[in-house]
């Protein structure tokens, strides 16, 4: 049975959530609490849950300092439920950095609706993240780094490239990552699954965190270049193609692949067609199976194919159904990816 905890100031979310738990038979709802000092009081009554559902915004305490907070005693999976966008979405961004696991786009108006269009997404996100591994940093640093100076970002087309899809748990394995990179790197062409509303700042917070590589939104018809990391933005899928001697970016709207928008399938099969060997797949973490059909033709194609090992990743669902069709040449933790990205 797990047993979910929900922190939230909006009484129709809580309801809303009441609701869907007393539909599966697999969850206990054992509390409820306005904000995250009044369910601290609860806590002492019932214990902690296996899965908190939790706001950013709430009164006497927000959210990224209860994740903070809980996460320093005991490590616990944490789905994200929040309205914010624009210079808010940087605190929804550092939750994902801090160790929450995913995040679901709570509307701002007609919230019942959340509860009947993606009902079987949320059961799903709950039963995937509850058995989530989370890794916590207590270092973590919050505020930006110094900006970088572009002068020392080489602006070289990229003859080869490195193309990563990540799901729940992803940004955390990004940032690793991307602060540990050597210059200069090949262009690195990224899809993670993020609601639409946050690609952007997840782009631009985590370009405030290294100085050895410009991190961006990906946008339609730009040219790949060396030192350079390209997010998909949400809602739209990504492809790359090759025309002469350089690749470029391509902004596709139509229907969602394996549930997703962007899919990473997308983003590997066209690396595979356009770089063939000239590439590296990697497949980080994150439920279901979307990247392993992709990552399968980049391999076939001559690329070199990995995916994130069970011991590091937080949901060992896209990785698994990789190894188990044969996508990869082998899975690796994320100090071994590192080491294979930096391989020039």
């Amino acid at each position: 049975m797990i047993k979910v905890f929900v922190i939230d100031d909006s009484i129709s979310v809580r309801n809303g959530f009441q609701n869907l738990f007393s539909e599966m038979d697999d969850v206990e709802l054992i509390g409820m609490a306005s904000n995250p000092i009044d369910a601290l009081e609860v806590f002492a009554k019932v214990g902690l849950p296996d899965l908190f559902i939790l706001d950013i915004e709430m009164p006497k305490m927000d959210g990224l300092t209860f994740l903070k907070k809980i996460n320093s005693q005991r490590p616990t999976p944490v789905i994200i439920c929040s309205t914010l966008v624009g210079s808010g979405a940087t605190m929804l961004i550092d939750a994902l950095r801090l160790g929450a696991s995913d995040v679901i786009e709570k509307p701002k108006h007609n919230v019942h609706e959340l509860f009947l269009t993606y009902r079987d997404e949320l059961i799903e996100k709950i039963r995937s993240v509850a058995k989530a591994n989370i890794h916590y940093k207590k270092s973590l640093e919050l505020k930006p780094k110094i900006v970088k100076s572009q002068q020392h970002i080489r602006e070289i087309p990229s003859a080869r490239l490195i193309a990563i899809g990540s799901s729940t748990g992803g940004v955390q394995v990004l940032e690793e990552i991307f602060t540990h990179l050597k210059t200069p790197h090949r262009g690195i062409v990224i899809v993670q699954h993020i609601p639409k509303e946050f690609s952007a700042s997840l782009a631009k917070r985590l370009n405030e965190l290294t100085t050895k590589s410009l991190i961006k939104e990906a946008e339609d018809g730009e040219t790949i270049m060396d030192n350079t990391i390209y997010i998909a933005p949400g809602g739209i899928h990504l492809e790359v193609e090759k025309r002469g001697m350089k690749f470029f970016i391509r902004l596709k709207d139509f229907p969602k692949v394996n549930s997703h928008k962007p899919s990473v399938n997308v983003l590997f099969n066209s690396v595979a067609k356009a770089a063939k060997a000239n590439a590296k797949g990697f497949l980080l973490t994150g439920m279901g199976d979307d990247g392993a059909v992709g990552l399968k033709s980049m391999k076939e194609a001559g690329a070199a194919t990995y995916v994130q090992n069970q011991k590091t990743a937080t949901v060992f669902g896209m990785p698994k159904v990789a190894l188990e069709m044969g996508s990869a040449i082998k899975d690796l933790s994320i100090y071994e990816i590192i080491q294979v990205i930096n391989e020039r």
